[in-house]
């Protein structure tokens, strides 16, 4: 398979005209720059100083290597050698991977955002030579189209009011300066003298949370709001714990129509697994079609978790073709999971992924009639003349108007499936991201964790220890971690979300193996965490580790995005390990940091899911569960099968004076399982159905 890079380039001349500075990088993003005629540079001192020296704006120009609308505008301007003399004359251009670098990429959309009331990438952001940002916006055109000027135009406006409207350009840096300063503050209220929050955290708080985030609901199709449409995993999994403390069918129903309509739906890929960034209708049809790791971690996770609380052949289906996709696509011979699959093959989007009838005629025969009634396959198409399978009708439905039998059908559909499959493996595929990232990869472990406890398969263990020891091998770095890893190379300070994520996953891991070893090791990362990214104005975290030179503000990172917000991640690993460890001031630390984000979650929970979900570890309480004697590890395999949102479970051969859940058991001839809560236990049982009685 093709990297990205390797993919961009073979699409242009073996000897290019232009070679810059991007060039010496590793980022497959900032490598399909590197032969613009644009004299980009990498974000760094470099570019400042020359910036400070001639006295000239710099462009700072951010995306992605699967952005679709990044290629769009490379191809039309950053390509164009009269556009690039122009840049590069009057400006200093910065390429930035927003990947590599998402501190750069959050100060600058809040910029773009405040400017323009809505972001997205490519993220076209122009600065002083102190990094203030004056003025910006995403994709521009060639010509002047969809009510924007072209890039021509606005690069000599802003050429020109630089140099001849000094006063104007400062007052709007100190405008924006002030927004993003401020953005955040907004939803961080102050903490609330009440630091026990024991009024506060109470079951109405649950119910206001939920009945927010129902006013957003899609009743017709899943999800949230209107296109284009996002898998939304944090807000559906604040849903299914919501449902099962508060015993709420809706709000589980709503997870299963959401799960059953993408799953279903274009976004997810029908013969090779795995789910597509976002759709961009209401339906799930047509998605923007790249694949990125993260998503298939958080819907792999999600997916599991309900594979727990209701077993399905939908939600097993789907958790095993993702998985096998990742395998085959996304995984290194050293355990490492790849960013990304780009929308685009030859310069076009999709084309990958859709079929025209015949095609599937050609290969099926007389069959493609059956499949194309399965997967929505017409003579017009369903999306801009192509086909993109899509599930339609159900096997049942589908075998009682055929008059066939379902189990038959399900098989030969299964066989067609393969046999297209392995036809679409000769087309030309979409280029690979191949850098590893430590927030995604933790993501990704985690979700091998969630799986194996979801369907037993020891292979889903064996990825996520692979992975684990990837990640001390090639990204440590001192007693702390880099962020990105490619071709050899380890590069940048891992950021809060990486350390939050690793937390997260060490205690996934160490709950599917019992290797205390995680445990003290997510112990450890927490208190270099505590020491060297919390902000004590505000009991949260920053987003980047102190002593970090190169940025204009230094910020917090409270939203869900694409990603679940790192602080709130860090407040849930606060009040397991408080736990685990017996350690109050974790859980006091977590309070604080919820209860500065109290009014917010109320109002707003689809921001704050995560946030959300720890809440209600507060409201119900976390449930404690210990297993001590011979079949403890074997025990605390079914039980962690079970789908309890909100449990730790711990487990030994003998009790342990480390662990407070495990300290002055009796150990006897029978394994017993104790259940407790605040460290306080109800009698111990024996069986698994007395726990499950025990709990219910």
């Amino acid at each position: 398979m093709l990297s990205l890079h390797e993919e961009h380039a073979s699409m242009k001349s073996d000897q290019p005209a232009f070679t810059n500075r991007l060039s010496k990088e590793t980022s497959p993003y900032l490598l399909q720059h590197a032969h613009n005629p644009v004299d980009w540079y990498p974000w760094g001192e470099e570019a400042f100083e020359r910036a400070r020296k001639e006295d000239k704006p710099i462009l700072v120009s951010i995306g992605y290597s699967t952005c679709h609308w990044c290629h769009v505008m490379e191809r039309e301007s950053f390509e164009n050698e009269k556009v690039a003399e122009y840049m590069n004359d009057h400006f200093i251009n910065i390429k930035v991977d927003r990947e590599e670098r998402p501190d750069v990429d959050q100060i600058y959309m809040d910029a773009i955002q405040a400017l323009t009331g809505s972001g997205g990438w490519p993220l076209n952001c122009f600065l002083t030579p102190e990094l203030k940002p004056f003025y910006g916006g995403t994709y521009f055109p060639p010509e002047p189209r969809y009510g924007r000027p072209s890039w021509s135009q606005l690069l000599m406006g802003l050429n020109d009011a630089y140099h001849f409207k000094k006063h104007q350009i400062q007052e709007q840096t100190e405008r924006l300066m002030d927004y993003i300063q401020k953005s955040e503050r907004h939803f961080i209220g102050d903490l609330l003298e009440d630091v026990d929050g024991s009024h506060l955290f109470t079951p109405l708080m649950g119910n206001n949370m939920y009945h927010a985030l129902q006013q957003n609901f899609d009743a017709e199709h899943g999800g949230f709001g209107a296109a284009p449409k996002f898998p939304s995993t944090m807000p559906l999994n604040f849903l299914m714990e919501y449902a099962h403390h508060y015993k709420d069918e809706k709000a589980l129903a709503h997870v299963r129509l959401s799960l059953e309509k993408m799953i279903k739906g274009g976004i997810y890929d029908q013969l090779g697994g795995g789910f597509a960034r976002y759709a961009v209708d209401n339906e799930w049809l047509a998605p923007h079609f790249e694949k990125m790791l993260y998503d298939n971690a958080l819907l792999i996770s999600l997916l599991s978790q309900m594979q727990m609380n209701e077993p399905s052949d939908l939600y097993e289906k789907a958790i095993r073709e993702t998985m096998e996709w990742v395998e085959r696509e996304m995984t290194h011979s050293d355990g490492s999971f790849y960013s990304a699959l780009d929308a685009d093959s030859e310069g076009e989007e999709g084309k990958f992924y859709v079929w025209d009838k015949h095609e599937i005629k050609s290969i099926l025969g007389d069959d493609a009639l059956i499949f194309n009634a399965y997967y929505d396959v017409s003579k017009d198409g369903n999306w801009e003349g192509k086909n993109i399978l899509r599930r339609i009708t159900t096997t049942e439905q589908l075998a009682m108007k055929i008059g066939w039998e379902e189990k038959e059908l399900s098989h030969l559909l299964s066989k067609w499936k393969t046999r297209l499959f392995l036809e679409r493996e000769k087309r030309i595929r979409p280029g690979l991201d191949d850098k590893v990232l430590l927030d995604w990869n933790a993501l990704m472990c985690t979700a091998c964790c969630h799986a194996f406890k979801a369907l037993g398969d020891e292979k889903y263990k064996e990825m996520a220890i692979r992975n684990v020891s990837f990640i001390y091998k090639e990204l440590k770095n001192g007693d702390g971690f880099h962020h990105t890893f490619k071709d050899g190379v380890a590069k940048y300070e891992a950021y809060l979300n990486g350390y939050a994520y690793l937390i997260e996953a060490l205690i996934e891991l160490y709950q599917i193996t019992l290797g205390e070893c995680y445990l003290h090791e997510a112990q450890r990362l927490t208190d270099f965490a505590l020491e060297h990214f919390k902000d004590e104005d505000t009991d949260l975290f920053y987003f980047t580790r102190e002593g970090q030179d190169d940025l204009i503000v230094r910020k917090r990172e409270v939203f869900d995005n694409a990603l679940p917000s790192a602080n709130a991640t860090m407040v849930h690993n606060l009040q397991l390990l408080s736990v685990i460890f017996g350690e109050e001031k974790y859980r006091e630390l977590a309070r604080k940091a919820l209860l500065s984000m109290y009014e917010s979650l109320e109002k707003y929970p689809q921001s704050f899911s995560k946030w959300c979900s720890a809440a209600l570890n507060e409201v119900v309480g976390i449930r404690e569960v210990a297993l001590v004697g011979e079949e403890a590890k074997a025990m605390s395999t079914l039980i962690n099968g079970k789908y309890i949102p909100n449990k730790i479970v711990m487990a030994s051969l003998n009790n342990s004076e480390v662990f407070p859940l495990l300290k002055d058991r009796a150990v006897g001839s029978e394994t017993m399982i104790y259940l407790c809560s605040n460290f306080i236990c109800q009698r111990p049982v024996s069986t698994i159905p007395e726990f499950m009685e025990l709990i219910s």
